[in-house]
């Protein structure tokens, strides 16, 4: 059992273990989300990802998660007593990261720069939201980002 996003194989994480994480924290979350007409994690950042291209994609998107996202919301998540499924998500998190290992080979140019153009796209809709609520906005969308990683995860 373990995650392939493309050339990278992550093992040792239960992608039921990070649902569990997410569910325990999502209604408090996701009631805090006073902006449901905007989307970080929008269409065009996650449909359509190539193998090669998802190991770049999920490096950058859980990177960002935990030096922004979870750095961030800590303080949040012990004043409604949600620490220990937060922190379950962001050492999992964490975990996958370090066993990611995309390619820098010139000829991965193009797959890493298609990966980057998506995550600009998360990003730029982050950045145009105030900082709280984009940080809200984020952990509530975190379930967008596990059904995609989802996908790659074969048994």
């Amino acid at each position: 059992q373990e995650f392939h996003f493309g050339p990278c194989q992550v093992k040792g994480v239960v992608p039921q273990k990070l649902w569990e994480a997410f569910w325990a924290v999502k209604d408090t979350m996701q009631a805090q989300d006073q902006i449901t007409s905007a989307r970080l994690l929008q269409q065009e950042v996650l449909q359509q990802v190539s193998d090669a291209e998802s190991c770049y994609l999920v490096h950058t998107l859980l990177e960002f998660y935990l030096k922004t996202v979870f750095k961030n919301h800590h303080q949040r998540t012990v004043e409604v007593r949600t620490l220990k499924s937060f922190s379950t998500l962001a050492n999992n998190f964490v975990l996958i990261v370090s066993q990611l290992q995309p390619s820098q080979e010139n000829e991965m140019f193009s797959i890493r720069d298609s990966a980057h153009r998506r995550f600009l796209l998360f990003r730029r809709a982050f950045k145009q939201l105030d900082v709280e609520a984009a940080l809200t906005k984020a952990l509530g969308e975190v379930d967008i980002l596990l059904t995609w990683m989802q996908k790659f995860y074969k048994l």
